[in-house]
């Protein structure tokens, strides 16, 4: 008994771990990635590309659409989730 468990903490090195991110929050910052790049190419062209803009390019249209992206890919998953798990309580 004592050598399975001398084999499962031989198994079990610690070590730098991958963080895995889920579907929505991948899309979540898709989306805010794409919307801060296309606000800046639109101050660029304006000539009008200064920090505070970038900043508040940077808060404002990829903080709200990576937001609004994020929950709409959730509730995409929740409800995926309920459909295949049968749970739908009209039968």
């Amino acid at each position: 008994m004592s050598q399975s468990n001398e084999r499962q903490g031989a198994l079990e090195v610690p070590g730098p771990r991958r963080i895995r991110c889920s579907g929505p929050v991948l899309v979540g910052a898709c989306f805010a990635g794409l919307a801060i790049l296309l606000t800046l190419l639109g101050l660029w062209r304006a000539h009008n590309l200064s920090l505070q803009n970038v900043l508040l390019a940077i808060v404002l249209c990829g903080g709200v659409w990576g937001l609004v992206s994020w929950a709409i890919a959730t509730a995409v998953v929740q409800v995926e989730e309920d459909v295949a798990s049968g749970s739908d309580e009209d039968d």
